[in-house]
């Protein structure tokens, strides 16, 4: 059985291969988009965005996520600003307590992030 390979070598010059007729990201793009799946590969992250989406009225205290993940209030509180940063959760100050709730449009922009590939 005969198991060689012929190398083919691209003149010095010349593409390897036909460019993509789609445009790539450009770094910015790419580095926007990257904050908002950054958000969303954490579990507790995204144990939380699913927790203040199906809070009756659409929003969650802070007071009443630390619990279900079994966290921190601290540890929550960053897990939540990541996702604020990202344009995920609105966040809203009522006395002592924030109340968060999901941006409207947030998850179909992640979807329309995807097919922006």
């Amino acid at each position: 059985m005969n198991t060689s390979r012929t190398l083919e070598l691209t003149p010095v010059g010349e593409a390897c291969c036909t460019p993509s007729a789609q445009p790539a990201l450009s770094v910015e793009e790419a580095a926007d988009r990257a904050v908002v799946f950054k958000a969303l590969a954490d579990p507790n992250r995204l144990r939380l965005l699913s927790i203040v989406k199906n809070a009756p009225g659409g929003e969650a205290c802070v007071c009443d996520l630390t619990e279900p993940l079994d966290l921190g209030q601290s540890t929550v509180s960053h897990h939540l600003k990541i996702m604020v940063d990202a344009g995920l959760l609105h966040r809203e100050k009522r006395g002592t307590w924030a109340y968060y709730s999901l941006v409207n449009g947030a998850l179909d922009g992640v979807k329309d992030l995807l097919d922006g590939l």
